[in-house]
């Protein structure tokens, strides 16, 4: 009777430890790009920037075009993009730029962000100096 117990007793903390030790171990997250036209590069110019999100997971650009239509787009994480040049002073709002983007697939006004090249001609790319990500 006591073994039983015992036994008992230590298979209920190997399971909770296997519990605890499942849990602590990082998860990894899977962000899908399918609503994006990846590789159909498209430029639009004398965009407005009207917010600049430096977020994680993903950084997020509000912009207006000349007629007035708002615009969203995702971007890369700001880890990544500081290794490309990129700031949470990047972008102000206010400032009128040109950029490149990957549409969306069900025609909205947004997509992923590519480049934008700033009032000073300076460029900045979501993938590093003419790379892309396909």
């Amino acid at each position: 009777m006591k073994s039983t117990t015992l036994r008992r007793g230590l298979l209920g903390c190997a399971i909770a430890l296997a519990g605890a030790a499942t849990m602590s171990v990082p998860g990894s997250a899977h962000h899908s790009t399918a609503m994006f036209a990846w590789g159909e590069e498209v430029a639009l110019s004398d965009m407005t920037v009207l917010r600049w999100e430096w977020t994680n997971p993903h950084t997020f650009l509000y912009t207006r075009d000349a007629d007035g239509n708002r615009w969203a787009f995702e971007g890369m994480s700001p880890n990544h993009l500081i290794r490309y040049g990129w700031s949470r002073r990047s972008l102000a709002p206010g400032q009128v730029i040109d950029l490149t983007h990957y549409p969306l697939r069900d025609g909205r006004n947004g997509g992923f962000n590519v480049t934008v090249t700033r009032p000073d001609g300076t460029i900045l790319n979501q993938f590093g100096e003419g790379g892309s990500r396909q």
